[in-house]
């Protein structure tokens, strides 16, 4: 994902990993090492990435579509087969598929730094994504098997401050690296990581499997998530561009179809990447149904909230990567204290009001124009998103689990991940859409009023595919260069706009499906 959070549900595919050999005692600090690398390292790229949008899409002649397949292509593999990836290693061996992750997405990275155009970035970036679809979930459920309960809850403690410092310190350090030296180097940062990481695991991680599996592992199910979501985005950014043609319409068309496909293949498979059964409990399927709804409008909002900031705003990556600090330190803070008062209180009501506050928070970052102050303009949206997920970070986790028998622990978290992951996935398009919608309509009426000669407005029309990064073109008088410009950054502000309030919309309606789960045993 691209927000500064992890994902819901981290902790209960760590809770839910079987198949254990323990090790011995001092193995324990080196195995916490090497899920905490692998971990941080994809971390820090997913949130130094999105910062490096803006200035990559300049650097690299992208156009707006190319620069949201940079983050769609490593997102689509990744929440496609994330629960594969889970199931491969309780197949074949954790640390095995684990170091095959950390190896892969390392190589990727390479190829990530030396591209020449933003097509290769794109490729390079969906390698990316297959491999942490072998990391991420090989991480987590490494912590679960090497350690026994009693250990486990401390090995959680330190894996997740770990990954709330990478929070704090992944936009900066991207902001440090776009603003003082290449993007480029954001991927080189990687393959030390990943080096140390091996290392430590063939040194240090004892192979583990899930002895009760029966059956292979959900390939079918798997191709179809990834082809049916992958056409569905496909068409959604496609339209952002040159509208709904009847390509687009047929992409998106079968991209569905395939989905449904997908649904009952799950139905009718032994061993389903996503058991279609654990959604008979309302509770479950309402809480992924908010979960979705919700990291659909975080997702959205923070891929989109970057290009204001630095191209539109003109903020340095440095401040730009320090504007949602006070949403993701609010988070790490205030997060388990929340879960220990939900258990008092119920998950139930956190889970209704946390979203109704995160929605204001995005109502909020509807409101700032060009220019003012941060502290005036974009600070107290940070805040009000910032203490709304506090709310709701861990009773929704609790709610998953709840939910379901320990047996499902892990399937039943990994599912939940993977609909978060998903959810930032479409949002991204989606909102795109919405933005490109409202941009080219403002654009419009701008043009109108300006009047500018026939060949400039071509210039200008030729332009709107990068949106915020869009230049306007030289002109005599030199005046109207200028009030173009202004036009496209206004345009662009009235796109963000429609794009936030998509957002707390979303966000209202991820509160009401808190109406659906039972009044009392949450």
């Amino acid at each position: 994902m691209s927000i500064g959070i992890r994902p819901p549900c981290d902790h209960g595919v760590i809770a839910g990993a079987r198949g254990a050999t323990r090790p011995q005692q001092a193995a324990y600090f080196w195995i916490l090492l090497a899920t905490i690398l692998a971990s941080s390292m994809v971390f820090i790229d997913s949130t130094a990435v999105n910062l490096a949008l803006p200035v990559l899409q300049i650097e690299l002649h992208a156009s707006n579509a190319q620069a949201q397949w940079v983050i769609e292509a490593y997102a689509l593999f990744l929440s496609a087969l994330i629960l594969v990836g889970g199931s491969l290693g309780d197949r074949l061996g954790r640390k095995r598929v684990f170091i095959w992750g950390v190896a892969g997405f390392a190589c990727a990275s390479l190829l990530c730094a030396v591209v020449r155009t933003a097509d290769e970035l794109v490729a390079a970036r969906a390698l990316q994504g297959l491999a942490s679809a072998l990391l991420t979930p090989g991480s987590l459920s490494i912590l679960g098997a090497s350690f026994d309960e009693d250990k486990r809850g401390r090995a959680i403690g330190a894996w997740s401050s770990f990954s709330a410092l990478t929070g704090v310190v992944g936009p900066l350090i991207g902001g440090v690296i776009v603003q003082h030296a290449s993007w480029r180097w954001i991927f080189l940062i990687n393959p030390p990581l990943a080096a140390l990481a091996i290392v430590v695991a063939l040194r240090w991680v004892p192979e583990s499997r899930d002895a009760e599996i029966q059956h292979g592992v959900d390939w079918l199910g798997g191709v179809l998530a990834t082809l049916g979501l992958g056409s569905v985005v496909y068409a959604l950014i496609a339209a952002g561009t040159s509208g709904w043609t009847p390509t687009q319409i047929i992409a998106c068309g079968a991209g569905v179809g395939l989905l449904a496909a997908f649904v009952a293949v799950e139905a009718k498979a032994k061993a389903p990447m996503m058991p279609l059964r654990l959604f008979a409990s309302r509770t479950f399927s309402a809480v992924n149904l908010q979960t979705f709804l919700l990291y659909a409008a975080l997702g959205g909002a923070t891929f989109l909230l970057p290009f204001n900031l630095i191209l539109i705003q003109h903020y340095s990556p440095i401040a730009a990567g320090a504007a949602l600090l006070p949403f993701i330190i609010l988070i790490s803070l205030l997060s388990p204290t929340i879960g220990g008062l939900s258990r008092k209180t119920g998950a139930r009501i956190l889970l209704l009001v946390g979203p109704l506050v995160v929605a204001f928070g995005f109502a909020g970052l509807a409101r700032p124009g060009i220019g003012g102050s941060y502290w005036e303009t974009f600070f107290w949206p940070a805040v009000i998103l910032g203490l709304g997920m506090s709310l709701v970070v861990a009773p929704l986790t609790t709610t998953v689990m709840d939910s379901v028998g320990k047996d499902h622990f892990g399937i039943a978290s990994g599912i939940n991940n993977a609909v978060a992951r998903t959810a930032g996935l479409l949002a991204v398009a989606t909102l795109s859409l919405v933005l490109a919608g409202a941009f080219n309509r403002a654009l419009d009426g701008a043009l109108a009023r300006i009047a500018p000669p026939p060949h400039v407005v071509a210039q200008v029309n030729a332009q709107r595919p990068k949106l915020a990064a869009a230049q306007a073109p030289q002109t005599n008088p030199p005046s109207m260069h200028d009030e173009l410009q202004a036009a496209i950054a206004a345009s662009y502000v009235t796109g963000f706009r429609a794009a936030m309030l998509l957002a707390a919309a979303l966000a209202l309606a991820a509160s009401a499906c808190a109406l659906a789960m039972p009044k009392r045993t949450y």
